[in-house]
């Protein structure tokens, strides 16, 4: 199981130190963790994730080129029109040799209808699945992780949403579960911080540790 950290602003070196799998820096500036500094030599074994919320794509194209992204995650509205059209500019203007991931988020409340990733299929690399809040992310609460027993696609999700050390035991539960065939990461953010942006190392290690039973 791959690990996100997302939100990543003050202390990124001392989380990178821990070895997860992605670190998320989000260009949305209304955001408490908008990042605009620059982002320090990182293991090569980490991704650099880019958070956007309907952007304009040139922003997102400088923002991969400036920053070397790996991934995109894309948390507003966009279109999978907008995705297709991404990677396509990504892939005529190499600004970068490596792949482009894109991952696209779908907020959940109290249900969901699946048939709306129908379109993302090809335009899209992995999904996500958080939490329908006030923001488009770090609302800090989960959604009924039982609804994705209804998943219909084999294409791999990030499971988000409110994930802290609270959440061990159901989060164990759900990965023992056939819903969470498809779980190919979990992302955190909010619930190990100790303010917005500056993620609590310790309790990161400990959530880490319990991890390592279900990690592939």
């Amino acid at each position: 199981m791959k690990l996100k950290i997302c939100g990543m602003n003050h202390n990124p070196e001392e989380v990178a130190a821990l070895q997860p799998d992605y670190l998320g820096f989000i260009f949305w500036e209304p955001s408490s963790r908008y990042f605009s500094g620059e982002i320090p030599a990182l293991p090569s074994s980490i991704k650099k994730v880019g958070v956007f919320v309907d952007a304009p794509l040139e922003e997102v194209l400088e923002k991969i080129g400036h920053y070397q992204l790996d991934a995109v995650q894309l948390h507003g509205k966009e279109s999978a029109e907008y995705c297709h059209e991404l990677k396509e500019r990504f892939l005529s203007f190499r600004v970068q040799s490596k792949n482009l991931e894109i991952i696209k988020v779908f907020s959940i409340k109290d249900d969901f209808d699946f048939d709306v990733l129908n379109d993302f299929e090809a335009a899209c690399d992995f999904f996500l699945f958080d939490t329908k809040g006030k923001l488009p992310g770090g609302n800090g609460y989960t959604f009924d992780w039982s609804i994705l027993k209804q998943y219909p696609s084999d294409k791999p999700y990030f499971l988000s949403g409110g994930i802290g050390l609270d959440s061990k035991e159901k989060l164990q539960s759900f990965l023992n579960s056939p819903a969470s065939e498809n779980c190919f990461a979990i992302d955190v953010n909010s619930k190990f911080e100790t303010a917005p942006g500056l993620k609590n190392i310790d309790d990161i290690k400990v959530f880490i540790e319990s991890l390592k039973s279900v990690r592939n």
